[in-house]
């Protein structure tokens, strides 16, 4: 049984910027506290779970980019943020995953009555997905599932089924940046508190895919895991690891100052 989550203002931000990216520096139980004061605060709310394939993309793509300074929270996921954040100087404090949000944010539904949406993935993954939240958190209300796709031509059919069943949480699996640019697209139209995307996690969850395990999860060795048993995210580890690693170290010089720009926003 989980801990209770308070609904008070949403915490005072820190945020470090990675390669002109500001990633909120909190740990689960705060972004959970945070999400759930956003979501009792009123409004519409988009949570961006950012890893170094995130911060990579966000410099070649300026629409990404936006959604990501203007999302209210970007947690900070992948083992190669902490990294560079410590190499940096101002090291942050936590790593928070899509698939462990996400069951905490199932835990904080349940408790509440909120009703969640899982979107995307391939067909049945996402209630499969549902299924084993159920499990974890039996009072949990699901909104409904559907995979769906990102394509723009899909979204009026999508915004009139997910509208018609009032969910207060969207997951949206559909990768990124596909997901968070279709969050920041209909999100509005929706009238949904709070979405997020939440990448391979529906798959993670449903036990279609395995994660690595814990100790190479804990030493930082996730993404060899993943590569040995999915080839075909190369291009993705490219980005993840020797692209984002040789662009922390190269503007390591800017950073400072992007530091000290961030935190006299956050005063």
């Amino acid at each position: 049984m989980s801990a209770k989550v308070g609904f008070s203002l949403p915490l005072p931000r820190r945020r470090l910027p990675i390669l002109g990216v500001a990633v909120d520096d909190v740990t689960e139980d705060e972004a959970l506290v945070q999400i759930a004061a956003l979501l009792a605060s009123g409004g519409i709310h988009q949570i961006c779970t950012v890893n170094p394939e995130f911060v990579v993309e966000a410099g070649r793509n300026p629409a990404f980019a936006h959604v990501l300074a203007h999302a209210s929270l970007c947690t900070p996921d992948g083992v190669g943020l902490l990294l560079a954040a410590r190499y940096l100087g101002y090291p942050l404090r936590g790593r928070v995953t899509g698939v462990e949000l996400t069951r905490r944010l199932a835990g904080l539904a349940a408790q509440g009555g909120h009703r969640l949406f899982l979107l995307g993935a391939a067909p049945g993954v996402a209630e499969d997905a549902a299924a084993v939240l159920r499990r974890e958190h039996p009072s949990l209300l699901i909104a409904g599932c559907y995979a769906g796709s990102p394509a723009p031509r899909h979204e009026p059919f999508l915004r009139q089924l997910i509208r018609a069943t009032q969910p207060a949480i969207l997951l949206v699996a559909y990768g990124h940046p596909q997901q968070d640019l279709w969050i920041a697209r209909n999100q509005a139209l929706l009238g949904v508190p709070i979405a997020l995307g939440v990448g391979g996690t529906f798959d993670y969850i449903a036990g279609r895919v395995p994660r690595a395990p814990r100790w190479l999860r804990r030493i930082g060795l996730e993404w060899l895991y993943r590569l040995v048993r999915q080839p075909r995210r190369l291009p993705r580890i490219i980005d993840a690891v020797p692209r984002f690693a040789w662009q922390v170290v190269r503007n390591r010089g800017t950073e400072e100052q992007d530091r000290r720009t961030e935190e006299q926003r956050n005063k």
